[in-house]
Formats: structure tokens, sequence, C-alpha cells
């Protein structure tokens, strides 16, 4: 079959090449065209966009860049309706996937919509447009069957991707990871800023504020692939380190992190590394947003999924270096420590076992 899918974020792109690696195991002769990134390239099919090229983060910035959004969503009409493929999977990026999800259902070809939009956050209303236009909806989250079930959708629970993601990590060698990064002995402090240029520079300065608390730990900063290397550069020091594309095994090597808010957030905790959770957004957009998001008690998917606190979260005002310094020290040592760790064990039950993608895979296949 030809296959279309559709991807604007990195961890967009990491459950893409998950999905397109178990297509290829039950549709051999299958072909790809896609919008993702490089680990997708990997599985092989052609690359649209980057999603490097598709991602705005908060409303100011989309605003600004709306023109951009609106060629991008004519440019993926235009291909798919060339391309004629048997069917669309549309993955998370749901201000983008809906408006394509009308449009190829209208030309006649099946829409699998694989990681739901965060309706139950924000923006139910969609809700309609899916009942309207999605063949088949694939959530990975548990609570998700419920919300769309009380919505009359019917719905597929496949497991969290992440869970395949990380059992199949090889076993790490901390001492060696330190070497060949060119870090020293002492334990890690991974920082994890996000993606996107614009959160990487206001959340980095932040996160690095907490170091004369520190001087017994190094912090190591979590390149994102769709950044440059020397953008990093301005950040590192005798105590403070960089590494690129190894995010996971930089996790599996350190003591603690500290995570601007996001998927990232779930990868640290499935990995066992406490956290403490940080988001600043601009007054305006973080207004906006307040306004909109109705119902949520949490940012954090590890909090979300558990409903209940089980890593802190510091958010606009209460993300301060006092804030942080005091939080990092809960979780470096201790019975806060602990009962994070305990609390993991627990979210890892709720997900369900590895297999997502394989599940996603047969669900799409059926279609």
């Amino acid at each position: 079959m030809k296959y279309y899918i559709i991807a604007g974020e990195a961890s967009g792109d990491l459950h893409g090449s998950n999905l397109m690696k178990s297509l290829k195991k039950k549709d051999p002769d299958a072909e790809f065209r896609f919008w993702g990134g490089d680990l997708m390239a990997k599985q092989g099919g052609t690359l649209v966009k980057h999603y490097r090229d598709l991602a705005f983060m908060g409303f100011l910035e989309v605003a600004m860049n709306l023109r951009t959004i609106l060629n991008n969503i004519k440019f993926c009409k235009e291909d798919i309706k060339n391309n004629q493929p048997d069917i669309l999977i549309l993955i998370d990026y749901p201000g983008f996937n809906l408006r394509i999800a009308k449009f190829a259902k209208e030309l006649g070809i099946k829409v699998v919509y694989y990681i739901s939009p965060q309706l139950w956050a924000w923006k139910e209303g969609r809700v309609e447009i899916i009942k309207k236009y999605v063949d088949e909806m694939m959530v990975i989250l548990p609570f998700e069957e419920d919300f769309y079930k009380k919505h009359g959708v019917h719905s597929h629970f496949v497991g969290h991707p992440l869970l395949d993601a990380i059992y199949s990590l090889q076993e790490i060698d901390i001492d060696a990871f330190k070497k060949e990064n060119g870090l020293n002995n002492k334990e890690i402090i991974a920082l994890l800023p996000g993606s996107r240029k614009q959160e990487v520079e206001k959340m980095l300065e932040m996160m690095l504020s907490v170091r004369s608390s520190f001087k017994e730990y190094q912090f190591v900063i979590a390149g994102a692939p769709s950044l440059p290397k020397d953008f990093y550069e301005s950040y590192v020091d005798d105590n403070v380190h960089f590494v690129s594309n190894k995010t996971y095994d930089l996790l599996r090597c350190s003591k603690a992190a500290l995570v601007t808010s996001g998927t990232a957030t779930l990868e640290t905790a499935l990995l066992n590394v406490p956290e403490v959770v940080c988001y600043r957004g601009s007054k305006i957009s973080y207004a906006i947003a307040k306004r909109l998001v109705k119902n949520i008690k949490y940012i954090s998917l590890v909090n979300l999924i558990m409903d209940r606190e089980v890593v802190k979260e510091l958010i606009q005002n209460d993300l301060n270096t006092g804030n942080l310094i005091e939080e990092l020290k809960k979780i470096l040592e201790g019975n806060k420590r602990s009962q994070v760790l305990n609390d993991y064990v627990l979210l890892k039950e709720k997900l369900g076992g590895s297999g997502a993608s394989d599940h996603a895979a047969d669900v799409i296949l059926k279609v």
C-alpha cells in the first residue's frame, strides 16, 4: 500500500519511525511518503518536509508565521492529490492535521489518526471534525478511550509507543558514555530545554541558574536534532556540557533532570530519572492558554496519567532559581526521590506493555 504520514514535531518523528518499522513487517512492499524527520527518513520512502520547518510554538509565533503555515497546508493538499495514497496517517499536530483530514476524506482517501490531539485539555469541539473525517482513531493514553466514548467516537487504546522505544534500548555503560562525550566523573544532572530555538533560549538560562548550588554535579544539555551544535556553544563551560542526538543515553546516565514540559517529561519518567518539570511561556500566550485549557490540573503527562502530582511542576512565576534549587535537592536524595521512583513503576503499569506500534499497524491494515 501507499502510506502518506504527517508528523509535525520531534516526538511524532520518533513514533512515526516506529510505526513505519511495524508496517514494513506486515506489509513488506509498503511505500511511504511523509512529513517528519531524520528517524522516519531512516525507514525509507520520501521525506516531503522536515518538522523543523513546521514547528511554531505559542499563539504569537503562530500568528507571526501564519502565511508560512497556510502555504504548507496548501502544498500538502496538492502533494496528497498528486500522489493519491491508499491511506493517510496523521500523528498528533492537530492544527495542521485536522485540516488535511477533511481534505483527504473528501478525496475518498482513508484517514487514520495515531496519537490523539489533546482535545481533553482544550478545543474539545474538534471531536466533531474527527467524527466526520477520521476513519479510525488510535489513542496512547488510557483515559483518552473514555473521553472519545463520551463523545460517541470509537477509539482504540494501543498502548504507549514510548514503551517500545525504551524497552528496545541496549544496556548502557555509564563510564564509557562519559568518556565518549568528554564528560568528567561527577554525577550528571540532565537538562532537557525543548526542541525549538525560542523555547531552548528561554529555558536554558533559567535551568543553569542553579549551578552554583550543585557544584558536586555536572550539567549536561540534551541537544535537539533540529538545532545546530554551535547554537549551544555559548552555554557550555567547564561544568556544563552538551550532547546531541543522545537524549535517552544521557538520561540513563543521569541522577536527575530538569525538563521542559512535553513528551520529554514522560520519556524521563519511563527511563527512571527523577525530574522537575519546567515551563514558562510569554505572558500573552500563557494568559490565552489558561483561558482555553479547562479542567486540567497538570501540564506534565506523568501527572496527567497518574491523576496526581508525581513530579513537581514549576510553571510561569513559580519557575525561579530558588524553587528550582529546592525541588532539585529533594529528588537527588532522600524520601522524595524514593517516592518518585516507586510511582514510576505504577505509571508503567497504567500505560500497558510494549507493542503499541504493532497494535497500531494492525488497526491501519484492517482499515
